[in-house]
């Protein structure tokens, strides 16, 4: 049997972990009317015992310098927690309120933040194309939005599109820890728990009993969550994200047959024109910057 291809197994990895938090966000929401903090907490909490333990084995293994937080990167690992708690904060909020595949195409605009901040934090230029994808898919996401004067109708949407800039914001804050050497166990642990902790007022004073199929359901969405994050770690473990992040879009196939499946969902026209407008951005810039890297390539041989 031909051995598979390093970019082959990136993919079937992305696609995989794509799955995996689609997955996430139909179990949460088949979990009911429970508060989106409260199920943030138990989604975060399956993370935070699965990181614990691998980092407890790391330690036993190659000692305690291999779990050690770098010098300088505590300021990066907390500002990668609060955008990661409103991240997933907006993101549940969005799923509890919206159709499925709404929620999910506006989570997947952060890649496209995460080229805004990068240019904050990592001093990355934004290129031409880049700009211009940015542009147009936020006007894209303003179709899924729908903008209106009705603040109730309007929180929901409002909601996930904040999530989505708070990923954006995490996953800066991930590569400039990449950047410092740390262990990523670590950044899994260091934010479910600030998460957790985020969650706790709420938990002490407002929290609502669960059924055992409740309590199963969000256990559930955070095996599956913690599925999604082993997923696409090994995805870019194989490959880099210009040869396949495109492929993290299929988590929209994915969500919108489980909307489709378990809640009886269909998008309205303007979400299909506006998921079909931000995918073709995800494209562009996808095709761009693999062409890019090439020619960077072939000019410093």
């Amino acid at each position: 049997m031909r051995q598979l291809s390093d970019n082959t197994k990136g993919i079937f990895y992305l696609i995989l972990s794509a799955f995996f938090f689609a997955l996430m966000a139909a179990l949460v929401k088949l979990a009911g009317h429970i508060h989106f903090v409260q199920k943030s907490f138990f989604r975060n909490s399956v993370a935070f015992i699965i990181a614990f333990f691998y980092l407890l084995k790391e330690r036993k293994e190659k000692g305690a310098d291999a779990v050690k937080i770098p010098q300088g990167s505590l300021k990066w690992l907390i500002l990668r927690s609060c955008g990661g708690t409103i991240g997933i904060f907006g993101n549940f909020y969005a799923i509890d309120h919206l159709v499925l595949s709404d929620a999910s195409i506006l989570n997947k605009m952060s890649p496209f933040f995460a080229i805004v901040f990068s240019l904050i934090i990592l001093k990355e230029k934004i290129k031409s194309v880049p700009l211009i994808a940015i542009i147009i898919a936020f006007l894209g996401s303003m179709l899924v939005v729908k903008p209106s004067f009705n603040f109730t109708e309007f929180l929901p949407t409002a909601a996930g599109f904040a999530g989505g800039i708070g990923a954006g914001l995490a996953y800066s804050c991930v590569r400039k820890l990449g950047t410092m050497n740390c262990n990523g166990k670590i950044i899994v642990f260091f934010f479910s728990g600030f998460s957790m902790l985020f969650s706790v007022p709420y938990m002490i004073t407002s929290f609502n009993p669960m059924t055992l199929s409740q309590v199963l359901l969000l256990v559930g969405g955070g095996i599956a969550a913690a599925g999604g994050q082993f997923a696409i770690t090994a995805a870019y473990y194989h490959a880099p994200a210009r040869d396949i992040s495109i492929y993290d879009y299929t988590q929209l196939i994915f969500s919108t047959l489980f909307g489709i499946i378990f809640f009886d969902q269909i998008a309205d026209l303007y979400s299909i024109i506006g998921y079909a407008i931000i995918v073709s951005m995800a494209v562009l810039n996808f095709v761009w910057t693999k062409k890019n890297h090439e020619k960077e390539a072939s000019l410093s041989k």
